[in-house]
This record gives structure tokens, C-alpha cells and sequence, in this order.
């Protein structure tokens, strides 16, 4: 099957495949009170698109859940995946499963609540989803299932896939089972391996761990690792428009793309951004050294860029280099 002349037809007004059977109902969005989770609702709701969303709350936004809670569109169940016979009175032909525990460090000290808040929860949705008939699911993963591969820019068809943490692991199981429950019942499903995705939401992550550092001692910012670090980042927004983009143009049972930008940027840089953006003058960084090799810890994938090229020819463009996404963040973190 291919999409015809690239027509696109309004479903709910969120834009997929004209060969797509139109989708009469809410779209699902679970983890929607999480920080990417509350781009994408966002998204729909500004474009009328009735929008559930499913949140344990261990992690979500409880300021947002409210600012929607009056939207027509908009309805909330606060709802733990772990739970075997959670259930709700709806059915779906659409399911973006953004629930997950995203901190990469905290899964190498406790790989058990990572296993089960990230494949046990999945397993129990995709179980649920079997009796709902979606037309098709939607996953973000992470760069972090390539490990430290050999090829940089890497591309989708990277192999072997070797995650050094648990963290990694724990999404590309996630990856195995959605592929085999796509392909047994018969939707499509669309695997976002993302790379770092940052914003003013952000509760973790390097940005906000400098800021918070800085807030506490402005002498001294530490930073963990040798400073060598270097990653690509990606804006929040930029990811929303690419996962639109993947779903409208893309048709295979199951569609995998990576998202991020084309270049990257230091641990050191973003430190001396972050005391910039503060106004800072004398504040001395200090490095940890890091472990094995210069990490910030074990499990951490010290040089990331990933190869967005096939999102790219399908007419995606981010507006953001990780550089302008870097300080972006930076200034609605601070609310510049």
C-alpha cells in the first residue's frame, strides 16, 4: 500500500493517511501529563481534536490537567498502567503511548521500577488495545537503544542495537513488543527513537539539573563527567511537527524514525550558556571526570547524533538546531 499523491484527509482534524480508515472518536494519549505529553495535547487540543489522556501523575503536570480540565475536548483519567484490570469506557482507533519513567541515570540504581514502568506498563496496554481495532499506535523510544554505535550520524538501520542501561533496554523491548502485537492484530505502529528533547517543562536533564545547581551556589557549577560530553537536542516542538509528519506520510506496518537534530553540542557549552542566560560573572565549573572514560555515569552515552534523514525526505524541517534549542529551553526555563 502507498500513500496516493501524498493526500491527507482531516481525522479529527489530526492529519494521517488518506488510506487510513477516518477515525471517528478521541485520541488517546497516555504519559499526556509528562513533558512531551503535554506538547502533543496541547497540539490537539488547539486544533479541536478530542483528546483523553490516561497519567498515573507520578510525574505529571498537575497545572496543565487543570488549565484543560474545562475544554470539551479534552477529558482525564488518572489511571496506572501497572494496574492488570485498569479500564476505561471508551475504545480507540488512535494510542500515543508516551508513559514511561524517562530518567536514564535512575535506571541503572533501579532497574526493577524501570522494567516496570516501561515494559510491563506497555505489555499491559497492548493487551488492552488487542480488543479496540486502532488503526494505529504510536511510541516514543529513545536514541539511547543504539548504545554507543560506530556510526555517527546513525541511522535507523543500525545494527547490532546494544543499549548500555537499563533505560535503553527497557525501550527497545518496548520496540520488540509493539512490532509483534502490530503485525498479530493488524495496526500500524509508529516508533519515535528520539534524540535528547528539551523545553521549558523539562523537570530533568542537564538544563535543568544546571539551573537548579546555579540557583542554590552561583560560585560553582559542577558538572559531571570530563565536559567532553556531547549530544544532539532537540526542541519539543520540533518533535511534536516530526511525529505529525512521520504519521501522515508513512504506511508500513511498522514505521521507525529517528528524531533530532543534525548536529550536536558539549556538556561544557551548555553549562557556560546556562551562566550566561543568569547573568553570571564569576562562577568557577569544575568537572567530576566522570567514569569510564568520562561519563557523567555508568549507563551514559557520552556522543550522540542521530541520522533524521528519513523523517527528513518526507518534508520534515526542524526549526531548531541543538544549539538555538539549548538556549531556547534556557530562556522559557528562566521565563525570559
Amino acid at each position: 500500500m502507498h500513500v496516493i499523491n501524498r493526500g491527507l484527509v482531516l481525522i479529527n482534524q489530526f492529519l494521517i493517511h488518506k488510506e487510513l480508515k477516518e477515525i471517528n472518536g478521541p485520541i488517546l494519549v497516555t504519559g499526556g501529563a509528562g513533558f512531551i505529553g503535554i506538547s502533543l495535547v496541547e497540539n490537539f487540543l488547539s486544533k479541536g481534536v478530542e483528546t483523553h489522556v490516561l497519567d498515573n501523575m507520578s510525574k505529571g503536570n498537575e497545572n496543565f490537567v487543570k488549565r484543560w480540565q474545562d475544554d470539551k475536548n479534552f477529558k482525564f483519567f488518572k489511571i496506572d498502567l501497572l494496574e492488570k484490570d485498569w479500564d476505561i469506557n471508551e475504545k480507540y482507533k488512535a494510542v500515543f503511548h508516551l508513559a514511561a519513567d524517562p530518567e536514564v541515570r535512575k535506571s541503572v540504581t533501579n532497574s526493577k521500577e524501570h522494567f516496570e514502568n516501561n515494559v510491563l506498563t506497555t505489555l499491559n496496554l497492548l493487551e488492552k488495545i488487542k480488543n479496540w481495532n486502532i488503526d494505529y499506535f504510536v511510541f516514543t523510544s529513545t536514541s539511547t537503544v543504539y548504545g554507543e554505535p560506530k556510526k555517527l550520524p546513525t541511522p535507523e538501520s543500525y545494527s547490532p542495537l546494544e543499549p548500555i542501561s537499563p533505560y535503553g533496554a527497557s525501550k527497545l523491548a518496548c520496540e520488540a513488543l509493539i512490532s509483534s502485537y502490530s503485525h498479530l492484530n493488524a495496526f500500524r505502529s509508529y516508533i519515535f527513537r528520539l534524540a535528547n528533547i528539551i523545553g521549558g517543562n523539562n523537570t530533568h536533564g542537564v538544563i535543568f539539573d544546571f539551573i537548579k545547581k546555579l540557583k542554590k551556589n552561583t560560585n560553582e557549577l559542577e558538572v559531571l563527567g570530563d565536559g567532553k560530553q556531547s549530544k544532539s537536542y532537540l526542541h519539543v516542538s520540533d518533535c511534536i511537527t516530526a511525529i505529525e509528519n512521520a504519521v501522515m506520510n508513512s504506511d508500513s506496518i511498522v514505521n521507525y524514525f529517528n528524531v533530532g537534530s543534525e548536529d550536536r553540542i558539549g556538556v561544557g557549552e551548555i553549562a557556560n550558556l546556562v551562566i550566561n542566560a543568569l547573568n553570571l560573572k564569576n562562577t568557577k565549573v569544575t568537572y567530576t571526570g566522570g567514569v569510564d572514560g568520562g561519563r557523567g555515569w555508568k549507563g551514559d552515552v557520552k556522543t550522540m547524533i542521530l541520522d533524521s534523514s528519513k523523517l527528513r525526505k518526507l518534508g520534515w524541517k526542524s526549526k531548531y538546531n541543538s544549539f538555538d534549542s539549548v538556549k531556547q529551553t534556557i530562556n522559557e526555563m528562566l521565563g525570559k
